[in-house]
């Protein structure tokens, strides 16, 4: 029997994030079906949490599972849901890109407890700036998507 565990830390947003579409009580609704449908994929997620313009993922990858297929299934199934259901007043259309970073065990309950206060966090700090503080903190170069800003 093989033993795997892998923390990734995993945060995608909206396409355009002029719109901010997760809203509550929507919101809510939104983390509690990505949490069942991961249950039901066999995906294990940690936390989910996020603001109006994105989300932040604690998620532990399973043996045959890699990040580009765990992302785009959460965020594929979760945003066809959330359409379907009507849960925002605008479309949930997610960017094509996402980041993710590992996770070492023993910071686990920091990144936890960082995505569950992130309402709290965002009053003080908007995405822009966490993504800036992001890329500063892992040393990536942000490269611009022609089509980001339409």
């Amino acid at each position: 029997m093989s033993y795997v565990r892998i923390w990734v830390h995993v945060v995608f947003s909206i396409k355009r994030r002029y719109f901010k579409t997760l809203e509550m009580p929507g919101m809510d609704i939104l983390r509690e079906h990505i949490r069942s449908q991961c249950t039901r994929k066999e995906i294990y997620l940690d936390s989910v949490n996020g603001y109006l313009d994105h989300l932040h993922l604690l998620i532990s990858l399973g043996k045959q599972q890699s990040i580009a297929d765990v992302v785009h299934s959460i965020k594929g199934e979760a945003s066809f849901w959330a359409n379907k259901q009507q849960l925002f007043r605008h479309k949930l259309q997610w960017q094509d890109d996402y980041w993710a970073v590992s996770v070492s065990e023993s910071q686990v309950s920091r990144v936890r407890n960082y995505i569950v206060l992130q309402q709290r966090h965002h009053q003080r700090k908007t995405f822009a700036d966490e993504e800036t503080e992001f890329l500063e903190k892992y040393g990536w170069t942000k490269i611009q998507d022609k089509n980001e800003n339409i």
